[in-house]
């Protein structure tokens, strides 16, 4: 690993060993400024006790925003991003005398900060299955206190394996309060009815090389909300048969739809569209000429409801839907409604990301929508 580290007015360049060897007693007595590409906490540790056993003072970290918290190994230490760690290299540069002032460490209550969606968060779009959204729904997994088996202690965990059973606890209680709900229609519940800014209204952002607004790629439905997931009003529901089009759709065999059905099937003559499994998303991977698909709505509401589409489409994308409204009943408690999408693009895109909403002024259904043109000679 190499940093690029200053310590008062000297600048050098140096790796972990050359750290810690400490050349004319460089970093004695110094607070050390570290500029690092590398993003995990091992390196920024070692950088921390080589400064330390090298007689310093202290260590300032720039480096790429992370999710990672940095172990002190008591020893002043702080990261700082590129932008403020290079304002600190201008201060250290305008003055004979830079002064760093190093005080006791206190807890600051005040608002937590942005949500985000880590570096190491699952990321779309799906190689295997393009037309179904990956991943579908985000949750806390960040600096978890967790339980752990090591001195039957808790620790501070991080990962997907930490999002996880946070998801798994919100769909045993909706299991608790639904318990005729299928699989599929509580996934539904709690992809449309997620944040799609963090619970304060802020736009959610996603970590990376560069930090950029969140789209569906990294998020899928959102961020995971149980309290409105509870109550969503209406879901995409399947059923055995949804899956079995969705198999023949992609090309696998009789034979082999049987054997995982464990009874003997026959995909129809005429092949259904890989578009019209009935997910709460809509993803067209290769839009070119006019795309049309359906999708059907489950009432889990009030008998007597009227819910109309509120279309928010990608950029250069046209969709409409048919009918703009569906009206619920004691006898209509489930309605199929058409989406055709079309391109204004001349040439081939990356993803562009909209939504398709509906509401009846108390519920909002909300999935995402993600469209690639494909332009093809």
């Amino acid at each position: 690993m190499f940093n690029l580290c200053r310590s008062r007015t000297r600048l050098f360049r140096s790796s972990l060993p050359t750290l810690s060897a400490n050349p004319n007693n460089t970093m004695e007595g110094k607070v050390v400024l570290c500029f690092t590409r590398e993003t995990s906490v091992t390196p920024a540790v070692d950088d921390i006790i080589a400064v330390r056993n090298a007689g310093g003072l202290g260590v300032i970290i720039a480096r790429n925003p992370t999710h990672l918290l940095l172990p002190s190994r008591n020893f002043p230490s702080v990261a700082v991003d590129f932008e403020l760690g290079t304002d600190i290299l201008f201060y250290i540069r305008s003055t004979r005398s830079p002064i760093v002032k190093i005080g006791d460490s206190r807890t600051l209550v005040a608002r937590p900060v942005a949500t985000k969606v880590a570096t190491f968060s699952s990321r779309g779009p799906n190689s295997i299955s393009p037309a179904i959204l990956k991943p579908d729904i985000a949750a806390p997994g960040v600096n978890i206190l967790a339980a752990t088996s090591l001195n039957d202690s808790f620790s501070w965990k991080s990962g997907t394996s930490m999002a996880t059973p946070v998801v798994s606890g919100i769909v045993v209680l909706l299991k608790s309060l639904h318990p005729h709900w299928s699989p599929s229609a509580i996934k539904s519940a709690i992809v449309t009815t997620a944040w799609k800014t963090d619970p304060s209204g802020e736009p959610i952002f996603a970590d990376g090389s560069s930090r950029k607004l969140a789209d569906p790629f990294d998020y899928g439905g959102g961020l995971v909300n149980p309290e409105k997931a509870a109550r969503p009003g209406l879901v995409y529901d399947m059923a055995t048969h949804d899956y079995v089009l969705y198999l023949c759709a992609a090309d696998y065999s009789d034979m082999s739809i049987s054997r995982v059905h464990g009874k003997a099937t026959v995909c129809p003559t005429t092949k259904p569209s890989v578009l019209d499994l009935n997910l709460p998303s809509i993803t067209i991977p290769n839009l070119r000429d006019e795309v049309t698909l359906t999708r059907t709505l489950t009432n889990v509401g009030p008998f007597n409801s009227v819910y109309k589409v509120v279309i928010n489409p990608p950029t250069g994308v046209n969709v409409s839907v048919t009918p703009t409204t569906l009206v619920f009943n004691s006898t209509a408690t489930k309605l199929s409604f058409t989406v055709r999408a079309t391109t204004t693009h001349r040439v081939n895109t990356g993803c562009y990301f909209g939504s398709l909403t509906w509401s009846d002024n108390m519920h909002n259904v909300a999935i995402p929508l993600s469209v690639r043109t494909q332009i093809l000679p």
